[in-house]
């Protein structure tokens, strides 16, 4: 019985598909098949009922596919205990922020990825906080507030935020001074989220209104230079629109608490040594300073 047979097929059997997971691993539907097919064979069992809709698992399927997921987990910690100091082997899937990703985060995997030249990295960029175990991804890096999960997480860099508006926007409607007047004004913003405030030393919520509205940071940088509403973006994302007076820090007296940058993945028995590495080479990249200002 082949591991990468069985590495495929939990693979299909949490992305619910051939498709889907042919695309998670980097490879044919075909040679998916071919795996599931051979797996089948050996077992003399059918694992996986397969439907114009998808592949869902048999009963059989079912009790496998946990013993296989552990085998597998057991398999990569052997391997990574005898591998020599340092060398990276086998996949590592990425979920990235796309206002910070190509920018800050892959320059340190494309690094990753040439000092292991037997690591395959493949990464998604999006503002979507992905759902690591059922999209197939081995961590995530995510900027914020940490909020209470099943996931393991490692603190990389502090990330800083700014409430600002264009000058335009405070020609026209002025500049919000307190909590209050805040949520009378117009925001930029990504959808119903709250604004964290500092109220003296209490942070409190906001719950701003506005009309447009983006997953997008670029996106709202672009809003919020448009004179379209107040907005709280990353400090470094807008650096260079504050340099040029392009946007103003509003809301001087309620700043921003500090959040952060962060390495996420799902709780295992044995943490991926790919993603140790990987956490230790963002907290070495931006030990010299936040990642967005300061």
């Amino acid at each position: 019985m082949e591991v990468e047979d069985m590495r495929t097929f939990v693979e299909v059997a949490d992305a619910g598909g051939i498709t889907s997971a042919a695309r998670r691993l980097g490879i044919s539907k075909s040679m998916v098949s071919r795996q599931l097919h051979r797996l089948e064979s050996e077992l003399g069992v059918q694992l996986l009922a397969r439907t114009t809709r998808g592949a869902s698992l048999t009963e059989a399927g079912a009790t496998f596919r946990d013993h296989a997921a552990r085998v597998c987990a057991e398999i990569d910690v052997a391997q990574e205990t005898i591998l020599p100091d340092g060398e990276l082997r086998g996949l590592l899937r990425i979920a990235a922020p796309l206002s910070f990703g190509p920018t800050h985060f892959a320059p340190v995997l494309v690094e990753m990825a040439r000092r292991h030249p037997h690591l395959k990295v493949h990464i998604s960029f999006s503002d979507h906080a992905v759902n690591l175990a059922a999209e197939g991804f081995d961590c995530a890096i995510r900027l914020g507030y940490l909020k209470n999960s099943d996931l393991e997480w490692t603190h990389i860099a502090p990330v800083f935020g700014t409430v600002v508006a264009s000058p335009d926007y405070i020609k026209r409607h002025g500049a919000p001074e307190t909590l209050a007047e805040l949520v009378e004004h117009q925001a930029v913003m990504q959808g119903t989220e709250k604004w964290q405030l500092m109220d003296g030393d209490k942070i409190v919520a906001v719950s701003p209104k506005g009309r447009f509205k983006a997953d997008n940071g670029t996106a709202l940088v672009s809003a919020a230079l448009a004179g379209l509403g107040v907005a709280l973006l990353p400090t470094g994302l807008i650096r260079e629109h504050l340099g040029s007076g392009a946007l103003v820090p509003v809301m001087t007296d309620h700043p921003v608490p500090v959040a952060g940058m962060y390495i996420v993945c799902p709780q295992a028995p044995y943490p991926a040594r790919k993603v140790r590495m990987l956490a230790e080479m963002l907290i070495k990249r931006f030990d010299a300073g936040p990642v967005s200002g300061g």
